[in-house]
């Protein structure tokens, strides 16, 4: 009877029996039925049983033991979930489930009586003990409170606040599976959202060492609770700052420089910033690594236009070796943006160099420049191979910022032309051109979706090949429209979305385009963003007419 797990209404048994049972079925739940209610009864002459200890068992839950003795034995009546019946769940329940899957921010998922719960750092196969904490209607949010039974794949995090922190959030997952992990998830998205059913990663580039690898940092900074200012980073969906000046992600001398900054604020009374009055001086602490040059950066992004005694800051700051630049950065807006548009030299140059390949760009605190200087190589260099570039090519690079792509590219091709909405990034291009020596390549000041169209309709500037690597949001509609128009042989788009990626896909190769490859590349260890990298070729249209002719319709020569 015990074995049969029909759902039932009313089960009995001796309590023993009915124990055991009743575990099994809050372990067990998953199987269209499971335990609602177990109460003792007592019972006639028919079982001998002298000594029992009965759980009570509630959603999946062990609430209380009852131990009793009775010469005559006992029942215990059970109340299974028929079908079609749903338990409900609300918050503070507490309940035992397995991870089953994991969702695009790297949570856990798990289903209670087939109610799916999402649960920040569990990974797929552990089995864990869980609160929930906000509940939809088909779904909810839960917090970990005991791994019962770790999945294979789960790995002890090397930072001490792993958890709390918001920006690691695949630690618990072996790096291997941080790639499966993402490979899973750009593939996904372009088999749902774009359509592409037989679609596979043709490469996925990970590293040797997942770890310290980031040339760029942003701190927040404030006061704790003891009223002392601290620096970390922020817990995940809020703005409250874990105290942190040892980033594992980061490069070692960033505790220094840290250390360095927090004692210049505490002795010369720079007041770190309030979110909720807008009051105080320093916001943010940038910092910036050149992983080839060894150059160091150091932005304090302040509300004001000056900070008291800046000479001493400079002054803890310059010796430290490899500092080349130290500046302020305005910022005296109440929003979320880090940075401000006025950048104040306080020392040094008003940039670091840093290479890709054999490249050479100069970073300025407004810059965007990948942080990854080790898979940044990989990845441009997918999609130069992607390209295919023979030294004929004319290439449109939109979203240039910096020039990164374009001038990577320019050593293949005839002509580059990169366009970005930044001022600041462009004067960086030029500059960087300039410094390479390379006078192949063109870069325009405004938005890809009227540039690119101005350049093409009125002065007929076409492309061989375009790139692009658009901001999460991803292409523009009239991006999409122009290129379509131009028809390029080849399109690469380099996505830090997948899933605007797999929308935009789904534009181009209506008609015009197939999707030939697809590399995935981890610019993020330990985190859940991905690198893309997608190469589209025109279909060729067959227009061609085949015609049957008999040989005595052809005549013969000399005829």
């Amino acid at each position: 009877m015990w074995g049969d797990k029909r759902p039932v209404d009313v089960c009995l048994a001796p309590a023993e029996a009915a124990a055991k049972t009743a575990q099994h079925a809050a372990i067990r739940r998953y199987h269209s039925w499971g335990l609602l209610n177990c109460a003792i009864g007592k019972t006639d002459k028919l079982f001998g049983v002298a000594d029992y200890e009965m759980m009570y068992w509630y959603r999946g839950q062990k609430a209380e033991a009852v131990r009793t003795k009775q010469k005559s034995g006992c029942f215990c009546f059970f109340h299974m979930k028929g079908k079609g019946e749903s338990m409900e769940f609300k918050k503070n329940d507490v309940l035992i489930i397995d991870i089953e899957d994991m969702g695009h921010d790297g949570e856990g998922i798990g289903k209670a009586d087939g109610y799916t719960l999402f649960v920040k750092d569990t990974v797929i196969g552990d089995r864990a003990e869980v609160k929930i904490m906000k509940t939809k209607k088909n779904y909810g949010y839960a917090r970990l409170l005991k791994v019962l039974r770790p999945s294979p794949d789960r790995t002890e995090p090397k930072c001490p606040i792993a958890r709390a922190c918001g920006g690691c959030q695949l630690q618990f997952l072996s790096y291997e599976k941080q790639l499966e992990f993402k490979k899973k998830k750009v593939l996904g998205n372009l088999q749902r959202i774009g359509g592409f059913a037989d679609v596979q990663a043709e490469r996925v580039l990970g590293m040797e060492d997942p770890w310290c690898y980031r040339n760029k940092a942003q701190f927040p900074v404030g006061r704790n609770k003891e009223g002392e200012i601290v620096t970390g980073f922020y817990a995940g969906r809020t703005h409250s700052i874990v105290p942190n000046r040892d980033c594992l992600l980061g490069v070692e001398v960033n505790e220094k420089i840290l250390n360095r900054i927090l004692t210049y604020m505490e002795t010369c009374h720079a007041e770190p910033y309030d979110e909720k009055t807008g009051t105080g001086l320093v916001r943010h602490i940038l910092l910036r690594y050149g992983f080839k040059t060894g150059e160091i950066m150091v932005c304090l992004i302040i509300n004001g236009t000056r900070i008291p005694a800046q000479d001493s800051l400079v002054e803890a700051l310059k010796d430290i070796p490899g500092m080349t630049s130290i500046s302020l950065n305005v910022n005296t807006k109440r929003n979320n943006v880090i940075l401000g548009e006025k950048v104040i030299p306080l020392w040094g140059k008003e940039y670091i160099t840093d290479y890709i390949g054999a490249i050479q760009y100069q970073i300025s605190p407004l810059s965007f420049y990948q942080v990854n200087p080790v898979q940044t190589e990989k990845l441009y260099g997918t999609a130069l191979e992607y390209a295919g570039l023979t030294g004929k090519e004319t290439v449109w690079d939109l979203y240039c910022g910096i020039g990164t792509i374009s001038l990577f590219l320019a050593q293949k091709a005839k002509q580059v032309y990169g366009v970005e909405i930044v001022p600041p990034a462009i004067e960086d291009a030029r500059r960087n051109a300039k410094l390479n020596g390379i006078i192949n390549a063109e870069f325009f000041v405004g938005k890809a979706e009227e540039v690119l169209p101005e350049k093409y309709e009125k002065e007929g500037i076409y492309a061989d090949v375009i790139v692009v690597d658009p901001p999460r949001k991803g292409c523009d509609e009239a991006v999409l429209e122009t290129m379509l128009k131009m028809k390029p042989e080849k399109i690469v788009y380099v996505s830090c979305d997948s899933a605007t990626l797999a929308r935009d896909l789904k534009v181009l190769c209506q008609e015009e385009y197939k999707l030939e490859k697809v590399a995935v590349c981890d610019m993020f260890p330990q985190g859940v963003h991905v690198e893309t990298v997608a190469l589209l070729s025109k279909l060729k249209t067959d227009k061609h007419i085949e015609v049957e002719l008999e040989m005595d319709e052809l005549g013969h020569c000399g005829e």
